[in-house]
This record gives C-alpha cells, structure tokens and sequence, in this order.
C-alpha cells in the first residue's frame, strides 16, 4: 500500500516533518529492531505431521517491553506483522504506557483445525518464540481469532519453561491473572474518545446521534456506554446488515439480544438497511468498528455525519481522510481511539508483577485518566501546529519515543 492510500504511513511522514527529526533518526525509529520467521510443526488429531508459518516482530523497546498480539489468520505475512508492531510502538506511546510495540501471527485459517490441534499448534508456536520474550521482554496478547484460551496456553507453556508467569501474556482469563474491566476496554475507550471530541467540538453529547458501523465486541460495548452517557445510537451493523431507528434504538436490549445470538439480525426493533445506507445517515458521530478501509475513495463523498471516530483498525483509507479534511469533517485516529484495550492489557500486567488485583471500578477510573490525559494532548498539538488529530497523534507518540531514543543513545 502506498503512502498516499496508507494514513498511517502518511501520517508518520508529516509528523517527523512538522518535529523537524533528522531523516536518519527518523529512518531509525522507523525500522523494526527485531523479525522472527519461525517453521511450526505439530500433529494433526489422525497423526499426520502439519507444519504452518509463524512470525514475530519486536519494532522498537526505547520506552520497554514490546508489546503487541498474536493472530491467526490464513493472510498473516511478515509486511502485515511488521506494520502492527510499528503501530504499536506508537499507540502505547501515545498513551504513556512503558511499552514498545511487538506483534506476532500465524498464517492460519484457525476454522480448519479442532481444539486439540490449535492447541498443539500455539503451544508449539510459543516455544518457538521463548528465546526472544519475556516479562521485562515482550509480552504477547489476543488479537484476531485468539483469545483468552489461546492466552491460557501460552502462559502455561511459558511458565513450564521459567516458572509461574502470569505476566508473561494478558488477556488471560481472570482465573488466571486477567484483569476486571478488559472485555470492555475498547469499547469504553472508544465512548471516551467520543464524549471529549463532542466537548471539545461543541457538540451537546445529550442531544448527539451515533451511527455505529459493526457490533462485535468494540462496537457494542461503545453503544453501550454512549447510551450510558444519554447519546441516541441510531443505527448499528454487523455483517447481516444494519438497523435504523430515528428516535434511537433500544441499545440494552440490542446489546443483551447479540450477546446471546452473537448477531444483531433477528432483533425486533429497528428498519433493515445496507452498509451503504447507514454511512450516509446524517449523524454527529459515525463510529466505524468494523474492518478496515471501509471508509474508501467509493463512497467517503456519501459520509452524512460531523465527525468520523475510528474504533476500528485503519477503517479510513488515507485517501478518504483527506477528502474528508476538505470537508472540514475530523477524523478522531484509530491510534487514539481504540488504545483502551493496550491500556487495560499493561494494567494486568501491572498487577500480575504487583500479585494484587484491582476491582473493576479502579481499573475503569485509572483507564479514563489515561483516554482523557492522551486526549487533551493530541489536542493541545492539534491546536498548536493546525494539523488533523491523526497527525498530531503521531507527533506526541513520535516525540515520546525520540526523547527516550536520545536519552539512551545518548
């Protein structure tokens, strides 16, 4: 993908641009320190010997430990895993979390194995990858198609190696060291994000129409709390299509109604409508939270709402984002946006090595400190140097880093 359709690869462009980084140390920051390609062989359940491809990539530990998931996805390649380490490196710092950036996958379709084999397979996978991670290291975490499961296995096999090490991953389940609150992280963080943009836009939040474009774990859970906050969600989708309703539809139902059928089809309230239809609602806020690159040069002129919110990853192609800033319509970056999940996962981590669990409502307090804190810095950039949030974002991440970067190099 070229710079010009890449936000993120634009993005980090005009930041080092606008800090006036030399182009070497930018170069620098910019290229992974570590790749791992690894062979993993495991036994099929009928015996026979199977074998996929692994990777790891560990992009930068100026400010600590890389940090970053592992999926499992049949399209995972070594240019796909390293640009989700890059863009770590910046989200954790964007948020002054004392991580790096790290990300892992499997080039896999997970469907096409039983339970038994993933098992072998992750497991497998883990050793392949101890003599590079670590707690103080680089501590892996769920990303698509793993979960807390997958986490458990990890752990396991690691701690069979070095000891009980809880802190080795996160997103455990919390019989295991996960911690309260992190279901939830991203889909809060997102309703965050939201509240300050329409504070800080003039919008009135009490009186705001969402429009949130999929209903899987983020976009339910942002639903949610928007609805807390008195927002009216008008409409939602997931890949059964989409529900209207102009006076607002009944998010506690909708939310109780996809927890149990994992869909939003069959739910009673609300008018069918397409993709389509639902990016062109006119609304304050449109939450994309599905895939990326959905808001694309084909119908980014369609786009009827104020503000755009990235919930999900790279859901605005860079080439939509611009057509966009023309409009004079905000992008609020996915690297803001949805960091509560990484803020939630340091703060297992943080417990896991303190061997002290925090409740629920303390993890919730100490995850809207955080959102608010990287909020109001981003904007505070914004204001000062007249550039889109994404670009500001990228300049207090990248200015974190090389401050760190200068100190140790020093």
């Amino acid at each position: 993908m070229s710079s010009s359709s890449n936000p993120t690869s634009h993005a980090y462009e005009n930041a080092v641009e606008q800090l006036g980084l030399k182009p070497n140390i930018a170069k620098a920051l910019e290229i992974p320190d570590r790749e791992l390609t690894v062979e993993v062989p495991f036994r099929r359940d009928d015996g026979e010997l199977d074998s996929v491809i692994g990777f790891r990539v560990q992009h930068n530990n100026t400010r600590g430990p890389f940090k970053g998931g592992i999926r499992y996805h049949e399209h995972v390649d070594i240019e796909e895993v390293r640009s989700l380490a890059t863009l770590m490196t910046w989200k954790t710092s964007l948020l002054d979390i004392p991580y790096g950036g790290g990300k892992g996958g499997i080039g896999v379709d997970p469907s096409k194995y039983s339970k038994t084999e993933l098992e072998r397979m992750s497991r497998r996978f883990f050793r392949a990858i101890d003599p590079i991670i670590g707690v103080n290291v680089d501590i892996p975490a769920p990303d698509v198609n793993t979960n807390a499961q997958v986490m458990s296995w990890f752990m396991d096999e690691y701690s069979q190696i070095h000891g009980y090490s809880p802190a080795i991953v996160t997103g455990k389940p919390l019989e295991l060291g996960g911690s309260e609150g992190r279901e939830a992280a991203t889909g809060r963080g997102t309703a965050i994000i939201t509240r300050e943009t329409a504070d800080k836009w003039g919008i009135d939040l009490r009186d705001s129409k969402i429009v949130i474009q999929g209903f899987g774990n983020v976009g339910s859970y942002a639903a949610k709390f928007l609805h807390e906050y008195g927002c009216k969600v008008i409409a939602v989708s997931d890949v059964t299509g989409g529900l209207y309703d102009a006076d607002g539809l009944d998010i506690p139902a909708l939310f109780e109604h996809n927890y149990e059928h994992r869909t939003i089809d069959g739910f009673e309230q609300g008018k069918k409508i397409t993709n389509e239809e639902l990016l062109a609602l006119e609304c304050d806020f449109l939450i994309p939270a599905a895939l990326g690159s959905a808001i694309n040069e084909s119908n980014v002129d369609s786009l009827g709402c104020r503000v755009v919110v990235e919930a999900a990853n790279g859901p605005v192609t860079g080439d939509a984002a611009r057509s966009l800033h023309k409009r004079r319509i905000p992008v609020i970056p996915d690297i803001l946006t949805n960091a509560g999940g990484v803020t939630v996962s340091y703060f297992e981590w943080v417990q896991n090595l303190q061997q002290f669990k925090w409740t629920e409502d303390e993890v919730n307090k100490k995850l809207e400190d955080k959102m608010v804190r990287a909020f109001d810095e981003v904007y505070s950039m914004k204001k000062e140097y007249g550039v889109p949030m994404r670009i500001a974002s990228f300049m207090v991440s990248i200015d974190r880093v090389h401050n760190a970067y200068q100190l140790r190099e020093g």
